[in-house]
């Protein structure tokens, strides 16, 4: 296969996971031609867990930063932008991000590379997602046109024309790139034949489920999601841990946002073809029970 790609991780206190995905990159039957690891002020070990393999390893290559001081999305997304210009003049086709607490089998990234070679429209994809929660890998639900923020694979093109990620202080920076992509015309597609392993629940780190729920609502209203989405979003999460409360709680969040306006960072132009997006999906769903009913 002809394809190379490039992963940027940035990576802050990941020591009690960041060796899985090590090891699931190394282990690669193709490898990326650079993996660019930011250690964005890291306080524990992981900038010397990083550095072992860097030091085994000529493709990976470890930048050693000094981050914001809490951990936070526009952190994350300075971090990928700063590692993306370190890889002017390098030779590649397709750049991942890679969360740092992910782990996947030794021919992940060769099947995904297969994927969007076959496809010239296909401008981000990735497998789907088990998320570590209440001692067991659950299922992350979702649109097969949309793929999870932690192992998002872009074409090239596709990353330059959206210009990366958007620093977005509550986070969906990976929602905001695959909606700007679809915007501009790119597939987006997620393959549930492949696996990856999040071995934290996303939007975990450094608080609690309750805290993450709340943010997670502000978030949702700060991207762009249109209220009737949220809410149904919200009730189908009612099967998930923590039952029906947590999904008030995400609830609570997002409307606390809108009673007091908080601001919108995305464009309008961004914000209405998102919303023509969620409308249709409650449409097609609502046809579907309709049809589906006894």
């Amino acid at each position: 296969m002809a394809a190379k790609y490039t992963l940027i991780t940035p990576a802050r206190n990941e020591a009690d996971y960041i060796e899985k995905t090590l090891d699931s990159v190394v282990n690669q039957t193709l490898k990326p031609v650079r993996w660019i690891i930011v250690n964005d002020g890291s306080t524990d070990e992981t900038g010397e867990i990083a550095g072992r393999y860097a030091r085994k390893y000529d493709f990976i290559e470890l930048i050693n930063i000094n981050g914001d001081q809490q951990r936070n999305f526009g952190s994350k997304s300075k971090a990928v932008a700063f590692a993306y210009d370190q890889l002017a003049g390098v030779d590649f086709d397709y750049v991942g991000n890679l969360d740092a607490d992910i782990s996947f089998d030794p021919h992940y990234y060769e099947n995904i590379l297969r994927e969007l070679e076959a496809d010239p429209r296909l401008g981000i994809a990735g497998g789907i997602r088990y998320d570590y929660r209440n001692g067991a890998f659950e299922l992350v639900d979702s649109a097969r046109n949309s793929v999870g923020g932690p192992i998002q694979l872009f074409r090239r093109e596709c990353w330059e024309t959206i210009g990366g990620y958007m620093a977005l202080p509550y986070g969906g920076i990976d929602a905001i790139a695959e909606t700007s992509a679809r915007m501009h015309g790119w597939k987006v597609h997620s393959f549930p034949q492949y696996r990856v392993y999040h071995h934290r629940a996303t939007g975990t780190a450094n608080r609690s489920v309750w805290s993450a729920l709340f943010r997670a609502g502000i978030r949702d209203y700060t991207i762009g999601y249109h209220p009737l989405f949220e809410v149904a979003r919200t009730v189908y999460r009612f099967k998930q841990r923590p039952y029906v409360l947590g999904s008030l709680v995400m609830l609570a969040g997002y409307f606390s946002a809108l009673l007091r306006r908080f601001k919108r960072p995305v464009s309008p132009a961004l914000i209405s073809f998102l919303h023509r997006e969620q409308l249709s999906r409650l449409k097609e769903a609502t046809i579907a029970r309709i049809k589906h009913a006894p």
